[in-house]
């Protein structure tokens, strides 16, 4: 809440108006032990213009550091109108829309969003919403498993170029439901899935095949050939998709001979600021023939007995407030105000604009490519298509150039031998629409004075400022 009107004669009437004397008689059943007592550390109160002046001393602690670090977190450019729209008080305080007649507003908005999601991902149905790409992707995994019914083994193949966060996530999400996620080796040499990786699972039992695309390492997977392979194995295909790069990538209901079954993702480049880590967004889409084993919302578009079109919440059996233990998912609500900033987002771009905004990027990773691999030492770790990301070997220990970097306001990229100890040393570094080519200069030339000082080779890059 920006402003608190209320002055010590108005706490004074209302105290008087419930019939006590003190705040702290309002919570007089909490038994004294259990209370914390006096917060003695926190300081006296501040002025208005006193706690501004020192908000912004500590936010200018923070700087405001290049960022070169994707790995499903991206930065891209949100117009101002997307935000100024989404916090107006019809979105920003509205809940689920349960009441149609109250909700129509709210309800057109997740429509909408809905319909965008199908047109990029090429499939029938979508929802509206779920948590964040990697309980998306769980979800979907629950979901192929329920719909699957020519397999009896739960068995899905994950392959380890899979977003990290996202294995976890779904494991934590779905072991505990007898379901056995088998971990699927990436090419060493092209940073993907490949066939013959799968080779030992043919004929075998399985649920379904997750397929990223593009994956971590930003390198396009065979999507195509991957999903024929798991259409003959009678298992579902589940996609993990980026949005952004749907605008230029072929979408997974088109992949192979007759498409992906189910695809999700994370829609946060869809007019969601980086913000420490949330709140993001995601989506879960599929064919209709699997419609009543999806979770999350599905709004409507209906006509009233006077011809009018309406929106409502439609399916509603398969959600948890009515089915409860026979229920799609425990997910009861949704992210709708970030799927109303994501829908502005993509109604301002549109088709077009988004396209622009993926071939940009697409871009800039190419160009940040070619100017850091300028360092000795420095080189593509994968020999296959990328979008988005560039995985690269460092001569030097990551960890350390990462943390040299840093100290130079610039976020050089995610440390793969984190979560990758065979590629280490090696980064992980992204360039979206929004940083230019002065920064990807500016980035070019620290990275290469500090494996210069680290490596004592002569550094090829004389800097310009």
């Amino acid at each position: 809440m920006p402003f608190i009107p209320h002055t010590d004669e108005d706490r004074a009437a209302m105290l008087a108006a419930i019939g006590v004397s003190r705040i702290e008689d309002l919570f007089d059943e909490i038994p004294a032990a259990l209370r914390a007592g006096e917060l003695a550390a926190i300081p006296p109160a501040l002025t208005e213009m006193e706690i501004a002046r020192l908000m912004q001393a500590r936010a200018r602690e923070d700087g405001q550091p290049l960022g070169f670090i994707g790995a499903g977190a991206y930065e891209h450019h949100i117009p101002a109108a997307v935000w100024q729209l989404t916090t107006r008080g019809e979105f920003y305080s509205a809940y689920t829309p349960y009441q149609a007649e109250a909700s129509q507003g709210t309800l057109q908005v997740l429509y909408e969003f809905q319909s965008m999601m199908t047109a990029l991902t090429a499939l029938d149905v979508s929802n509206a919403s779920l948590y964040d790409g990697a309980s998306a992707l769980a979800e979907a995994v629950l979901m192929a498993v329920r719909a699957n019914r020519k397999s009896h083994s739960h068995r899905v193949l994950v392959p380890r170029a899979l977003h990290p966060s996202y294995r976890r996530a779904v494991h934590s999400i779905v072991h505990q439901q007898g379901i056995e996620l088998v971990e699927v080796p990436y090419d060493r040499r092209g940073g993907h899935t490949a066939l013959a990786g799968l080779a030992d699972f043919a004929g075998q039992d399985l649920a379904a095949l997750v397929i990223p695309q593009p994956n971590f390492f930003g390198v396009l997977e065979e999507v195509d050939a991957l999903t024929d392979w798991a259409h003959a194995q009678g298992a579902l295909v589940i996609g993990v998709v980026n949005p952004v790069a749907l605008a230029i990538l072929k979408p997974p209901g088109e992949w192979g001979a007759t498409g992906a079954d189910i695809a999700c993702g994370e829609a946060q480049p869809l007019g969601i600021p980086l913000a420490s880590g949330g709140p993001y967004l995601g989506f879960l889409c599929c064919r209709e023939s699997l419609v009543r084993q999806l979770p999350g919302r599905i709004a409507g578009r209906t006509l009233d007995r006077d011809g009018k079109p309406g929106f409502t919440l439609t399916l509603q059996a398969r959600e948890q407030h009515i089915r409860r233990s026979k229920a799609t998912s425990n997910i009861c609500t949704n992210q709708g105000l970030l799927v109303t900033a994501a829908t502005i987002h993509m109604a301002l771009l549109g088709s077009e604009g988004l396209e622009r905004v993926a071939a940009a990027c697409h871009a800039n990773t190419l160009r940040l490519t070619e100017l850091l691999t300028g360092a000795p030492g420095v080189r593509p770790l994968f020999d296959r298509p990328v979008f988005h990301e560039q995985a690269l070997r460092l001569p030097a220990p990551a960890a350390d150039v990462l943390r040299s970097l840093a100290a130079h306001n610039v976020l050089g990229g995610f440390d793969l031998g984190l979560d990758y100890p065979e590629l280490d040393p090696a980064v992980l570094v992204c360039a979206t629409e929004m940083r230019s080519e002065e920064d990807m200069l500016a980035y070019q030339a620290k990275l290469a004075r500090i494996i210069a000082t680290r490596t004592q080779a002569p550094c090829p890059v004389k800097p310009k400022f």
